[in-house]
């Protein structure tokens, strides 16, 4: 198991989300996996940038840094699904992503990404408010309107085709966001499905996932409910996944033996209450679906 650290907030509104990486590593990430049985290869943090207001390009701020941020983690994904390697990259915001995919696209895979999140990332900047992590899918997909400069990461333009994409637990879209999921026949399993049978929804995703030869998972923690375990950067007082409920749906998909990577962001250590006990429990989770 590789893990690649990508310690940026570059894309987010506010700084903390660079601090995850570190704190997954305090809190006894690789242990819990060695303790499964999986022989870790940490490649450390290979990108660093806490968020700033960037006025000089206001619609796209520290774009960048993204892009330096996204073709170091590109880089080292590469390289481990090349040698049919597993890799955990662990953000930072979920301009990520774009990264995570740009390496399995470099190292020749038939990618499907499962995208579980409560927002669905589907603006370009001319339709969002400056933050870029608002705007990853759109990157990938190459919507009109993209950044050129993120839109051509890696070998392929679009990194990925609607075909490739699930939604999954999503439900805060907007309408130019709900357009382009119609348009171009976008697959989505919404929240309110995900929650009324999360069995039957992870199952779905599952047999969804299995035609491509590379499964990548993004799991913005933005899609749990902040109640149950505050954790994510948007503090949204809604009701999303249990933290068990997602860690179900990882499991289901982790089993999959097309599964290669998973990349998890909108971690802000600062909005635990309890540093330690959130982290030990997330790294439990994490350990079980990916051991």
């Amino acid at each position: 198991m590789n893990i690649v650290g990508a310690a940026a907030s570059a894309g987010a509104y506010s700084p903390g989300q660079e601090q995850a990486p570190a704190a997954f590593r305090r809190h006894g990430l690789a242990e819990a996996l060695s303790s499964r049985g999986r022989t870790i290869k940490d490649h450390g943090d290979v990108a660093s940038f806490r968020w700033r207001p960037d006025p000089s390009r206001p619609q796209a701020m520290n774009l960048e840094a993204v892009r330096h941020a996204c073709d170091l983690v590109a880089s080292h994904v590469a390289t481990a699904i090349a040698a049919q390697e597993d890799v955990l990259v662990l953000g930072g915001d979920c301009t990520v992503e774009l990264g995570t995919v740009a390496g399995a696209n470099a190292a020749g895979a038939q990618i499907g990404l499962v995208y579980i999140d409560f927002d669905a990332d589907l603006n370009t900047p001319d339709t969002s408010d400056g933050a870029l992590d608002w705007t990853g899918v759109a990157h990938l997909l190459d919507i009109p309107g993209c950044e050129p400069s993120l839109a051509r990461l890696g070998p392929t333009r679009p990194m990925l085709v609607p075909q490739q994409l699930l939604y999954f637990g999503v439900e805060n879209i907007t309408l130019p966001e709900a357009a382009a999921i119609r348009d171009n026949a976008i697959k989505v399993i919404p929240r309110e499905e995900a929650l009324s049978d999360i069995e039957a929804a992870a199952a779905r995703a599952a047999e969804w996932a299995a035609r491509f030869d590379c499964v990548l998972i993004h799991f913005d923690v933005d899609a749990l409910s902040f109640i149950d375990f505050p954790i994510a950067e948007n503090v949204r007082r809604c009701d999303g996944l249990k933290l068990e409920q997602a860690a179900f749906v990882l499991k289901q998909l982790t089993a999959l033996p097309q599964w290669r990577g998973l990349t998890i962001t909108e971690v802000n250590p600062a909005h635990a209450p309890d540093e330690s006990a959130a982290f030990a429990r997330l790294n439990e989770v994490l350990a079980d679906a990916l051991g």
